[in-house]
């Protein structure tokens, strides 16, 4: 193969891995909320829930990272109490008591849930997600009185598709079913949903780096190329 074809087939592959990028909004960590619910069948409707989950490749330490709804105001609810969540490892914030929580839906000691969350979320909210440096992680605004919305009560608010993860585009996301795609059941209370466990998965993203290679590479050949044409 000349050196000209061989450019011309990098110039190829390098649109290739650009355009085989994931459409959703990649953050730093690789975590994003990933199913949420305003209100339960519960006593006094208490029991909303937000899960987060790890769909990165490495561990994330949560010490210093916070939670808040539409005043995104960071260090308002921590979430430290989480410790490292693991890979593909799923946590859950909840209005109700830790145990209470897990009595109702069933969840093991191995499931980590802070409970007590406040601020709760209301019809018309945000949840809004903050590392260790106060910068925001992930957020999502809803309101089941808009056009296109879900009213995640009773039946959580899961992603239609890895797609939405991060883009903050809550008519993308649908009402959990029981043995939906998530594995969605019944709780004691009978709300539906799957918190603490999602089978979302992402591609591994390349590195900046990795870019940066390819473009220096890239730039390599042209010049190789064009001494050629001109020799």
């Amino acid at each position: 193969m000349s050196i000209i074809n061989r450019f011309i087939a990098a110039g190829v592959l390098a649109v290739s891995t650009l355009t085989a990028l994931p459409a959703f909004a990649a953050n730093a960590y690789n975590v994003y909320i990933t199913e949420w619910s305003y209100q339960s069948r519960g006593a006094g409707e208490l029991g909303e829930y937000i899960e987060i989950s790890n769909l990165g490749a490495g561990d994330v330490d949560f010490t210093n990272w916070s939670y808040d709804d539409d005043s995104r105001n960071s260090l308002t609810f921590m979430l430290s109490g989480f410790g490292v969540v693991k890979a593909g490892e799923s946590v859950i914030l909840t209005e109700v008591s830790a145990d209470e929580f897990r009595a109702r839906w069933g969840l093991s000691a191995a499931i980590k849930v802070l409970g007590n969350m406040s601020p709760n979320l209301g019809r018309s909210d945000e949840i809004n997600i903050f590392d260790h440096e106060l910068k925001l992680v992930d957020r999502l605004t809803f309101g089941d009185n808009s056009v296109g919305g879900i009213r995640a009560r009773f039946n959580s608010g899961v992603p239609g598709s890895v797609d939405v993860l991060g883009e903050n585009n809550v008519h993308g996301w649908v009402l959990s079913q029981v043995g939906d795609i998530e594995g969605s059941w019944r709780s004691t209370v009978d709300d539906i949903g799957s918190p603490g466990q999602t089978n979302l998965s992402i591609a591994a993203v390349p590195e900046p780096e990795t870019y940066a290679l390819l473009l220096a590479g890239l730039g390599l050949l042209g010049v190789a190329a064009r001494r050629r044409s001109i020799a």
